[in-house]
């Protein structure tokens, strides 16, 4: 299973990078990215991750992932600047859509790096405290943490010195109340995977939290 959650997880967070451009609107409450509802799915999964097989392997998880937008990010590039068939008539709108600000891209990796190893500190902690009691604490306080480093930490980067200070206020109260909730919902489904595991493979969890 930690092949497969590997595999889901950084999946998850390119496919986040690609539609990232893309602006949606919660009725006039908010406007968010089409990447936050991707994104928040990668950090139940890390924690399933280190709930099943302990804080290194979620560690390992999170590296994967950023030396994967790395790579990413590289062959996007290269792929952006080849020279165009005659025939390709959207480069235009294929580097519209692919190529990122520096700023943004810059933004997005160190947020990415800080909250999601944070997440995996954070659960273990806790996961020390109670064992294997209260998943539901551990999984909803490290998200939530967590996500709430990754957005402020991303909206200000990204966004600082080009909107007044309470924009950006706005911007990272309204996409961290959405991840709240979402949090909340996504509660049943790390329930769902950990108990999948523990019965494909019942060693799954017996472990020192410090490992």
């Amino acid at each position: 299973m930690l092949l497969y959650l590997n595999g889901i997880f950084v999946g998850l967070l390119i496919l986040a990078n690609i539609v990232t451009v893309k602006l949606f609107s919660i009725g006039n409450l908010a406007i968010l990215p089409a990447a936050v509802i991707i994104y928040i799915f990668t950090y139940p999964i890390v924690d399933v991750i280190v709930e099943a097989y302990g804080k290194k392997e979620g560690q390992r998880t999170v590296q994967a992932g950023l030396i994967t937008q790395i790579l990413a990010l590289l062959f996007i590039t290269i792929t952006i600047h080849l020279p165009s068939a005659p025939v390709f008539k959207d480069q235009v709108a294929f580097e519209t859509i692919l190529n990122g600000s520096f700023r943004v891209i810059l933004a997005s990796l160190i947020s990415y790096g800080v909250s999601q190893n944070l997440d995996v500190f954070v659960f273990n902690k806790l996961k020390s405290i109670h064992g294997q009691k209260k998943l539901w604490l551990r999984n909803n306080a490290s998200t939530m943490l967590s996500q709430l480093t990754d957005t402020v930490i991303f909206i200000t980067i990204a966004f600082y010195g080009t909107m007044p200070i309470a924009v950006l206020g706005s911007l990272i109260l309204t996409q961290y109340i959405f991840k709240v909730l979402a949090s909340i919902v996504n509660t049943p489904i790390v329930y769902l995977l950990v108990h999948l595991i523990r019965r494909i493979e019942p060693g799954a969890g017996q472990f020192s939290s410090s490992k």
